[in-house]
């Protein structure tokens, strides 16, 4: 179960305004000094002229009767200069035929595809169903990752003060978070459920990682395709940050995207086989790991421990990539491919470490961060947000009345996310009984023991 309170506001951290710390960070997170170079001819992708025609051949099976400027949208390919040599080939070897034009230039023809072409898609879809954007090389993947991630991120004691200025977070706690940021590695964040250790990392991932980064549709290894950009774990840049030129009229490479520096999280259902490459076995291609696809951002493992593999067992997949800065992945064919580890690894727990791992394993985690609960002065401010966030009038007597009767009276230990939660209750109750939402002794009451259970 994910840890999401502390945010007086929002259980998901959003956009800090009017806040534009300085960053001397990787790669110059905001300005993003590497961009994909512009492709004029088919030499430019590094990729064989005939791996392409296959892929075309594909697109053209699956749709038929297509413009040229279709097919270059799909397979992320300038027609000018890079396609047009493919589709001349394929012509030449009677594997598609012009039916006519759409537009100016070749661009605007009707490509359909011959017999002869559709028995030619067949045999490369026995191969591999793969027929999106054309993918990378390995070498093109790994000197963009090296070259937007040279830097390391370095957040100074005011930045992160304004950056959690959302959360009520003490001074010492602060102090811890910093430096583990800073280390670039591994954090190991623990302590009681629902006092916002998941929040805590998705604001270091989404505020203090910051910045877009280029990263491929898809990056070939020998003739095997591994397909990188996902929409469910990558968020788009903004339209006007995505387009970029290159001098005028010259755009990148249109394989590269680029996307938000990646903040993956995943729980429970992470196994050690969802660490390494995932070939699917009817499409025939491969699908890149979690750590792969967070490359330049971070890899949150929430709920560590609770895993179906032993935590042992998932602390040592660790050791080499952040130790080394590389990983190594296995094709199914048995060939091992080493990547640049860009990537900071956040494990956040419910459990005692001393109940998942000996001292000697967590020694190889660089920042252990205990997340305890709040003070009662920390609970009343996180309580006066929520009030404030929601439209209740706060009033300090309600509060008081709480604490007394809830907490002090039933021994009860104070979490950052019940002022989120009760005054949810007390909002749900005021709606069913067509009341203003107050804070009473009998709609704090009704609140508590709908949320409460007394074991």
């Amino acid at each position: 179960m994910s840890d999401r309170p502390i945010s007086s506001i929002s259980p998901r951290p959003q956009p800090l305004k009017n806040i534009n710390p300085p960053r001397p960070v990787t790669g110059d997170l905001s300005a993003n000094a590497w961009t994909p170079p512009p492709l004029t001819r088919l030499e430019d992708t590094g990729l064989n002229l005939l791996n392409v025609a296959d892929l075309v051949l594909k697109v053209l099976y699956f749709g038929g009767y297509m413009p040229g400027h279709v097919i270059a949208d799909i397979v992320k390919l300038p027609f000018t200069g890079v396609l047009d040599t493919v589709m001349e080939f394929l012509k030449r070897e009677k594997f598609v035929e012009v039916r006519g034009s759409g537009g100016l230039g070749e661009a605007g023809y009707q490509y359909l595809i011959s017999s002869r072409g559709a028995e030619k898609a067949r045999e490369a879809l026995d191969r591999s169903q793969y027929a999106g954007p054309a993918p990378v090389t390995l070498h093109q993947y790994i000197t963009a990752m090296r070259e937007q991630n040279r830097e390391r991120l370095i957040v100074h004691e005011e930045e992160m003060r304004s950056i959690m200025q959302h959360l009520v977070i003490s001074d010492d706690m602060l102090g811890r978070i910093g430096p583990a940021v800073n280390s670039g590695k591994s954090i190991f964040l623990y302590g009681p459920p629902g006092n916002g250790k998941t929040t805590v990392a998705e604001t270091v991932g989404r505020m203090v990682l910051g910045g877009n980064i280029w990263i491929p549709h898809a990056f070939d290894v020998d003739g095997q395709v591994i397909r990188v950009f996902d929409n469910v774990n990558h968020e788009i840049a903004e339209p006007d940050e995505q387009r970029v030129r290159i001098g005028t009229g010259v755009v990148p490479d249109p394989r590269w995207i680029r996307i938000r520096r990646p903040m993956i999280m995943v729980g429970g259902e992470l196994t050690l086989a969802g660490l390494d490459l995932v070939y699917d076995d009817t499409n025939k291609y491969y699908e890149a790991p979690f750590q792969v696809k967070a490359n330049g951002g971070m890899f949150l493992i929430d709920d560590f421990g609770r895993q179906q593999v032993r935590p042992r067992d998932l602390l040592n997949r660790w050791i080499v990539p952040l130790e080394k800065g590389v990983d190594f992945l296995t094709l199914a064919t048995g060939r091992k491919i080493e990547l640049p580890f860009f990537v900071l690894i956040v494990f956040s727990t419910n459990i005692d470490p001393r109940d998942l791992v000996d001292e000697a394993f967590l020694r190889r985690i660089r920042h252990k961060i205990e997340i305890g609960d709040p003070t009662y002065e920390q609970f009343r401010e996180i309580f006066r947000r929520v009030c404030q966030s929601k439209g209740i009038k706060y009033d300090e007597q309600a509060l008081a009345y709480l604490l007394k009767e809830w907490y002090i009276n039933k021994d009860r230990k104070l979490r950052a996310v019940h002022p989120r939660d009760i005054i949810n209750q007390l909002l749900d109750i005021a709606t069913y009984m067509n009341k203003p939402p107050m804070l009473t002794k009998d709609m704090i009451d009704r609140s508590a023991a709908s949320y409460f259970v007394d074991l």
